[in-house]
C-alpha cells in the first residue's frame, strides 16, 4: 500500500495571503515600504488597506496554499 504524501504550503505565500471567513483570499497593497515622503496622506491611507486578490491570480495562489 502506498502512503499519501502531504503537500507543503509555500512559505512566502503563506506570509502574504490570508483567508477570509468565507474562504476568499486577501492581500496587502504594494507601495508602502519606502519613498513615503513623496506620497500624500490620502494615497498612503488607501495603500494601508487589504483587498481581495484578482480572479486571474486566484488559482495560482490556491495551488501555493493547498491546506488553507
Amino acid at each position: 500500500m502506498m502512503a499519501r504524501l502531504k503537500l507543503k504550503n509555500h512559505a512566502g505565500a503563506s506570509k502574504r495571503f490570508r483567508r477570509t471567513g468565507t474562504g476568499k483570499l486577501m492581500r496587502r497593497k504594494a507601495g508602502l515600504r519606502h519613498i513615503l515622503t513623496s506620497k500624500n496622506a490620502k494615497r498612503k491611507s488607501r495603500l494601508n488597506d487589504t483587498v481581495l486578490i484578482s480572479k486571474a491570480d486566484r488559482s495560482a495562489v490556491k495551488r501555493l496554499l493547498p491546506y488553507s
